[in-house]
C-alpha cells in the first residue's frame, strides 16, 4: 500500500493536538490541508481513524492503535534525520518543551531569548501545562518537572535555581486587620488562598523549622487552579482577601515592594529546584542536543544524571 507519509504525520498532528485547528497551529499548517489529508488516510486505509464532533476529535479505536505504531516510528525517522543535521553548522528545527507555569515564568525566561539568539534557526515551542502528562505522547522533546515528578527512566538536568522556597506572604491591611499568625497552624484561623491541581487535590501548605515538619490545609474565601491562575491569587492578596502561599521568587517583586509582608519566614521550606528531562538514546534531536549543551554551559557544575538514580 503505497500511504503518503505527509498523510501519516498529519494524522498524527492531528490525533495529538486534539483538533484539526490545534493541529494546525502546531504544525504551521491549516485546518482544511490536515483535514484532506486525514481523509484521504481514511478513504486509503478504508477505516475511520478520528471521532469528529464540533468540539473535539479524538481517534477511534483504530485511529489508537495506529497512533500507538506510528508515534515511536515516525519518531525513529526524525531521530535519524537529526543524526545529518547534527552535522549542520548551525542546528536547525523546532524544540517542544512541556513545562509547569512557575517554569514558563520563573526559569525560562532567562534562558529563551539567549538561546534562540544563539541558535537563530531553532523554533522553540512552549506548552504550559501543571498536570502531569505522558512528554512523548503529547509530542514534546522534553519538559520541565520536579525531582519528586520525573518519570523514572528520564535522563534529567539541572535546570534554574538549584534552591527555591515556598513564601507566605499578606498585604499590611490583612495583617492589620487581622492579626500576624506566628506558628503554621495559626494559619487555621485566617482566610487562605487555595491552589488545586487539576485532578482536583488541593495540596496542603508545608512549613518546616529545626527538623519539625507542619502540614496545614487552611480555608479561605478563594481556590484557583494551580498554575497561570496563580496570578488572580496573588492579585486577591495585594487586595487584602488573605493570605498567599507561593514560590518565593514568584512573589518577591510585592515583598520587595512592600505591597505583601513576609509571615512565618523562619518556617519557608527550601526544595531542591527543576530539571529538565528527556529520554535517554542514543541519538537526541539536534535542536534539544542544542539546548541541553547550552544549559549545561550556563551551570557548569551541573550534569545530567538518570532520573531514577536519585
Amino acid at each position: 500500500m503505497d500511504t503518503d507519509l505527509r498523510d501519516l504525520l498529519a494524522f498524527l498532528t492531528v490525533a495529538r493536538a486534539g483538533g484539526f485547528r490545534e493541529g494546525a497551529r502546531a504544525s504551521g499548517s491549516s485546518a482544511s490541508r490536515l483535514s484532506d489529508s486525514v481523509r484521504r488516510l481514511e478513504s486509503q486505509l478504508g477505516v475511520r481513524l478520528l471521532h469528529r464532533t464540533t468540539r473535539h476529535v479524538a481517534p477511534t479505536e483504530a485511529g489508537a492503535r495506529l497512533l500507538e505504531r506510528l508515534s515511536p516510528a515516525l519518531g525513529e525517522v526524525q531521530a535519524a534525520l537529526d543524526v545529518v543535521n547534527g552535522y549542520r553548522d548551525r542546528p536547525a528545527g523546532t524544540l517542544r518543551l512541556n513545562v509547569p507555569a512557575v517554569a514558563a515564568r520563573l526559569v525560562l525566561p532567562p534562558i529563551v531569548t539567549p538561546f534562540l539568539k544563539a541558535y537563530p534557526e531553532i523554533r522553540l515551542e512552549v506548552i504550559v501545562e501543571d498536570s502531569f502528562v505522558d512528554m512523548l505522547a503529547a509530542g514534546c522533546d522534553a519538559g520541565i518537572r520536579y525531582d519528586e515528578r520525573l518519570e523514572q527512566d528520564m535522563i534529567a538536568v539541572p535546570i534554574g535555581p538549584r534552591v527555591q522556597r515556598m513564601a507566605t506572604a499578606a498585604s499590611p491591611d490583612y495583617l492589620e486587620a487581622h492579626g500576624r499568625p506566628e506558628h503554621p497552624r495559626d494559619l487555621l484561623q485566617h482566610a487562605c488562598l487555595r491552589g488545586q491541581f487539576a485532578s482536583g487535590v488541593i495540596p496542603p501548605w508545608e512549613f518546616e523549622r529545626d527538623g519539625e515538619i507542619v502540614r496545614v490545609e487552611p480555608s479561605g474565601p478563594l481556590l484557583v487552579r494551580l498554575g497561570a491562575a496563580k496570578d488572580l491569587a496573588v492579585s486577591a492578596a495585594l487586595d487584602g482577601l488573605g493570605i498567599i502561599h507561593l514560590f518565593e521568587a514568584w512573589l518577591q517583586p510585592h515583598l520587595d515592594s512592600g505591597a505583601l509582608v513576609p509571615i512565618l519566614q523562619p518556617w519557608w521550606q527550601p526544595f531542591s529546584g527543576p530539571y529538565l528531562y528527556y529520554p535517554g538514546r542514543k541519538h537526541l534531536p539536534a535542536p534539544l542536543r542544542a539546548f541541553v549543551d547550552f544549559i549545561r554551559a550556563g551551570d557548569p557544575g551541573t550534569g545530567g544524571d538518570p532520573a531514577g538514580s536519585r
